[in-house]
């Protein structure tokens, strides 16, 4: 991820940043992501999620997510649907590939350098399997880059529509004509739009499972939206748009609290630039290396207080209840802070919250019982086994 927004400060950072950006602001790429959200919503998961409840199969939700957000992510970066998320369920390749880079990451991270560099060297180790995660990667772009040239892409409920994709803003651009830099980019923006949405919601269903009483307040919020849509009696699935979901406070609350609790990106890393005395009395030198433990932060008591280990959306909500109450994001940084802020944020919420809205209102999750639930060592906050589960079909 060489020279992407990740890895750059300076002017270099400041102008990928406003071109990321403009291009996430992009009215008409705001659009067309809504709209085939809702149309992989409708098409794909409704009908997948229907027959798992149908066959009362087990299955991973960790996985489901993960291919919804791959082509949720891929399709408006190349305005092809790479159809991870279909009725033979293709392999997952690339995705595996991503979740190797987010590994090696991490051990990166928590190794001293001049042993992941000997391993580099001798390509042993973490190191060999980034090189094969390095090779599957640029085949997906080399593969998506090819489909795009020959196919227009069907964007929400299929309708065909001018293809959308945000790679031809790079490909336009000199300031990308370095092949590795526009690798690095694609790569990049696929790990933000993937990795931490398809975790969060992974997240989400797992404590939602375990707190019935949350799920009939998020319900309860959803009615008079789905009384518009069904008649009474009719069992039909309701499928919750973006935009109808905007204005769920106690949706939006109730996300915000699994985000506290389990952050997707844990631990944020930063180098210091001067010399400098922080504000509780650490001195700290030029070239020092900071952690931040986003984790450990929604769970200090100092910050949030003695409730700090319960999972309650109420803590969001002000004191009417109509409204979110402010939280500055210096305190809950789940979507970074100050220039570093996370440029996807509203399209990550949108795209979360009709996900969450329409599989809640459809069907109960039911964890299976017998699992072990613990994190993945690495960069995003995965489960390290995933999240087995099953769906009932809802009683309207």
């Amino acid at each position: 991820m060489g020279g992407s927004l990740f890895t750059i400060d300076g002017e270099p950072c400041r102008r990928q940043h406003a071109k990321a950006k403009s291009m996430l602001s992009s009215p008409r790429i705001v659009a067309s992501m809504a709209a085939y959200l809702c149309g992989k919503v409708e098409n794909n998961l409704l009908p997948l999620f229907t027959r798992m409840a149908i066959a009362d199969t087990s299955f991973d939700m960790q996985e489901l997510m993960s291919r919804l957000m791959f082509d949720l992510a891929a399709t408006p970066l190349f305005g092809v649907d790479p159809g991870l998320l279909s009725s033979d369920m293709p392999p997952m390749d690339a995705a595996v590939a991503l979740d190797m880079v987010m590994e090696v990451g991490f051990f990166r991270l928590m190794m001293p350098a001049s042993c992941w560099k000997s391993m580099r060297w001798l390509n042993i180790g973490p190191e060999r399997k980034l090189d094969m995660a390095r090779m599957v990667l640029r085949e997906l772009v080399r593969e998506m880059m090819e489909k795009r040239k020959i196919t227009t892409c069907h964007f929400g409920h299929g309708k065909e529509q001018e293809s959308v994709d945000i790679i031809s803003s790079f490909l336009e651009d000199p300031d990308y004509a370095n092949v590795d830099l526009l690798h690095a980019v694609i790569i990049s923006y696929m790990l933000a739009a993937r990795d931490t949405i398809a975790t969060t919601l992974t997240w989400i269903f797992y404590n939602l499972a375990q707190n019935p009483n949350i799920v009939s307040i998020i319900r309860n919020e959803l009615s008079p939206i789905a009384s518009r849509k069904v008649a009474v009696g009719v069992c039909t699935p309701v499928i919750f748009e973006p935009e109808e979901t905007k204005s769920l406070v106690y949706l939006t609350a109730t996300l915000y609290e699994t985000l506290r609790l389990y952050p997707p990106a844990p631990v944020l890393r930063k180098t210091v630039a001067v010399d400098d005395i922080m504000p509780s009395g650490h001195e700290v030198h030029a070239g020092d290396t900071i952690f931040i433990s986003v984790h450990s932060m929604g769970r200090m008591e100092a910050v949030w207080g003695k409730d700090c280990l319960d999972y309650n959306p109420h803590r969001w909500l002000s004191d009417d209840g109509n409204n979110l109450r402010y939280v500055p994001s210096h305190k809950f940084l789940a979507f970074n802070s100050g220039p570093r802020m996370c440029l996807g944020k509203d399209i990550a919420v949108m795209q979360m919250n009709t996900v969450i809205a329409t599989t809640v209102w459809n069907f109960d999750v039911q964890l299976v019982k017998g699992q072990r639930i613990q994190p993945k060592p690495s960069i995003i906050l995965e489960m390290e086994n995933g999240l087995i589960v099953k769906l009932k079909k809802r009683e309207m």
